[in-house]
């Protein structure tokens, strides 16, 4: 068998419906769209939003207040314990080494180290941002926290 040999079974296919080709072909006239009224009309019928004059869903529901900024920058908190338990003492933790370390998803998102949680290994942090309690803390430690923050 080739594929020029394969053909559809027998009655599985059927001649397009071919409407509004004269009354000899039974769907002249109106084109099997019945009589007058909307539905029969070029465009008629209701918007897909209709609900049979009820008021639609989408005016019913608040309309949420405020404004989102598009440029806003979504930085990615990491808590101090978090490193205590993921790196070693005098480790240099940047973005590479988080991503190594499982804490992001991705080597260059913007990261921000927060102070939540205890650490007693000296660390070098380069990441974004760092908040004022989590400087002092990994400065408390020994570490020392260096630019880009």
């Amino acid at each position: 068998m080739q594929l020029h040999d394969l053909t559809p079974a027998p009655g599985s296919t059927h001649r397009r419906k071919r409407i509004g080709r004269g009354n000899s072909s039974g769907h002249g006239t109106t084109a099997g769209r019945g009589q007058k009224g909307q539905l029969s009309r070029s465009g008629g019928g209701k918007g897909s939003g209709f609900e049979g004059g009820q008021t639609p869903l989408a005016m019913r529901l608040p309309k949420l207040p405020g404004f989102r900024n598009p440029r806003r920058v979504e930085y990615s908190a990491v808590n101090i314990d978090r490193l205590d338990a993921k790196f070693e003492d005098g480790a240099v933790i940047d973005g590479a080494a988080l991503k190594a370390a499982g804490i992001i998803k991705k080597e260059f998102e913007p990261v921000k180290i927060l102070g939540v949680g205890e650490t007693t290994k000296k660390f070098t942090v380069k990441v974004d941002k760092v908040s004022a309690s989590a400087k002092a803390k990994i400065e408390a430690a020994g570490g020392k926290v260096e630019q880009p923050c």
